[in-house]
């Protein structure tokens, strides 16, 4: 038998004037899981999310959240959800424990529980040793781990993340990626909207592309850059070397015309199916030719190019 997903949304639609924010939405997300939401802005992700956090009321569709009903349950809802949005929602002039025990309060823990899990969650993201210090005198990743920690006091089904990462140095953001796994490890499942695609990339088991409020395209990240074809071999040349006779032997190896000539850099670029069979092939090639290139790249598509291609598409609907 088939688990629940952990969000499901079919045909949300929701209207500013004459604005379509969502228009025909349709999103499932496994229990578990980090999924990816991207988009250009204006997208829809922020109303997406407010939707399925019952933050806003729908036009139309059904979409059920931790095994709730958005529309009809949205007091269950919010007992079995986190929502961290762009914005750090903790007091800077007070210190971690400080901050933690509060939201524990606010969030209806008795006095010795919301210590308990306060004290749980600062070992959990690191901060046990900074729990006194004023907040204020946090680093970026500190303060966001600490506000990610306030979104986990009740152990949520399901953590909304809307672009944990805006701002952060890298340093920083590596730190929340690192936090953003072990809770998915968990059993937390894990909504995440970001303009990293970076991001996208190194956390999502499964990423959504979102454009003019509705899903173009869904995978995994390996499947979505397969989308614009397959792994590209740039080759650039010595200049002793003759091009013409370069690409005639490049292109009987590889079975394939070059994607790309650049004559004043003398680089080649193929694009191939396989790998690991294409590189092998063209290597051999080469060696048989006595041509040795100054340089030799093999490289993927990127999710940025991903996004562009799917997005550039969209928009031209």
């Amino acid at each position: 038998m088939t688990a629940a997903p952990a969000i499901y949304a079919r045909g949300l639609r929701k209207r500013y004037g004459d604005v379509p924010a969502l228009d025909g939405f349709d999103l499932e997300v496994p229990a578990g899981t980090i999924h990816g939401l991207l988009g250009p802005n204006g997208a829809g992700k922020s109303t997406a999310v407010r939707a399925l956090a019952t933050l806003i009321d729908l036009d139309a569709g059904e979409a059920m959240v931790a095994g709730h009903d958005v529309g009809t349950q949205s007091r269950a809802v919010r007992q079995r959800i986190g929502l961290i949005g762009q914005s750090p929602a903790v007091d800077e002039m007070l210190g971690g424990r400080q901050n933690l025990v509060m939201f524990g309060r606010l969030f209806g823990l008795s006095a010795s529980d919301a210590r308990r899990r306060a004290d749980e969650l600062l070992e959990v993201f690191e901060l046990t040793d900074a729990a006194a210090r004023a907040v204020a005198d946090y680093s970026g990743g500190m303060r966001r781990r600490l506000d990610i920690a306030v979104g986990l006091i009740l152990t949520p089904a399901v953590l909304f993340l809307d672009e944990p990462t805006t701002g952060l140095d890298p340093r920083a953001r590596n730190e929340v990626w690192e936090t953003v796994r072990e809770i998915a490890t968990a059993g937390t499942t894990v909504l995440l909207t970001t303009q990293y695609l970076d991001e996208a990339d190194q956390l999502a088991a499964n990423i959504s592309v979102m454009n003019h409020g509705q899903i173009i395209a869904e995978g995994s990240p390996d499947l979505l850059k397969s989308h614009i074809g397959g792994d590209r071999i740039t080759v650039t040349l010595a200049q002793r070397t003759p091009l013409d006779h370069a690409i005639d032997v490049m292109r009987r190896a590889l079975a394939a015309d070059p994607t790309d000539v650049d004559a004043e850099s003398r680089s080649l670029t193929f694009e191939i199916d396989t790998t690991a069979g294409g590189l092998a092939s063209l290597v051999r090639a080469l060696d048989t030719a006595a041509i040795t290139p100054e340089d030799l790249v093999l490289r993927r598509p990127t999710l940025d190019e991903v996004f562009l291609h799917l997005t550039d598409a969209g928009s031209a609907r």
